[in-house]
């Protein structure tokens, strides 16, 4: 469970939580990708990771080791939306080959432009860059209807706003793929602001927002997601493939109706 879960479910009342049930994966099962690594560099691995033995890999995560913590850490981890995944190029021994995830002129496209082209598939359903830079496919096509389908759910009593926001995790990581490309690894950060139209109006919280917005009605409200994302980047200029996704929300506030505000 992860903290956004943590704290949305202590926001239920307790006849409203299910029970967690931990997600493990299956070490047999466990396909890794452990890159040679020169001296002085980060240490990390990749791993396709399935939850029984004999099963296809359902998530894509990578571990760090955090010296200042004395240990090794799961940074990432992405619900991938088909158990294909590239073939990543190995050396003689089995290793992967790390690539520059940022900066990369050998790729048609690199981390920070992968976060630009998600965060425009939110904000605007892809028509900046998005769909410039990503070919359709299941996770892209599931981020622009989220644009598309949230963006006009309040008809014409309020809006619905998709922006990018400070992130706090620009750690991203990349693979050699057999074709001369890259697997690439990153998080991005976004925010949806929901807004009545006019007053008069206001948005009552659901339940799960209660631990953030404590059923108080309010005039907007303002989510934040933090979200790891994998995609595959080809060597020439063509455009690349999201293949996964996975987004959890870290917060939620907004301003509260005048009337609460004076009644409180």
């Amino acid at each position: 469970m992860s903290v956004s879960d943590y704290t949305e479910t202590e926001g239920l009342p307790a006849a409203d939580r299910t029970p967690y049930k931990p997600w493990s994966y299956n070490t047999a099962s466990a396909k890794l990708y452990i890159p040679r690594l020169g001296a002085g560099q980060d240490r990390w691995f990749a791993a396709a990771l399935s939850d029984d033995k004999g099963k296809a890999p359902t998530r894509l995560a990578v571990f760090a080791e955090r010296p200042q913590h004395k240990r090794w850490e799961m940074v990432s981890v992405v619900d991938l939306d088909s158990p294909d995944l590239p073939d990543i190029a190995l050396d003689h021994d089995g290793y992967a080959t790390a690539v520059a995830a940022d900066g990369n002129k050998h790729l048609a496209a690199d981390a920070n432009l992968l976060r630009t082209a998600v965060l425009d598939n939110f904000a605007t359903g892809g028509t900046s860059t998005g769909t410039k830079v990503f070919t359709p496919t299941t996770a892209s096509k599931r981020q622009i209807e989220v644009h598309d389908k949230t963006g006009t759910r309040y008809g014409d009593q309020g809006t619905t706003v998709f922006a990018g926001t400070d992130n706090r995790y620009q750690d991203a990581y990349a693979l050699k793929t057999a074709d001369g490309g890259a697997l690439i690894l990153f998080s991005h950060m976004h925010t949806q602001t929901d807004a009545v139209a006019h007053s008069g109006l206001q948005i009552n919280p659901g339940k799960e927002d209660r631990a953030w917005l404590h059923d108080v009605p309010r005039t907007s409200i303002t989510y934040t997601f933090v979200c790891n994302d994998a995609a595959t980047v080809p060597a020439k200029a063509a455009p690349s493939r999201l293949i996964g996704y996975t987004c959890a929300r870290t917060d939620a506030s907004g301003p509260p109706v005048p009337s609460w505000s004076q009644g409180a």
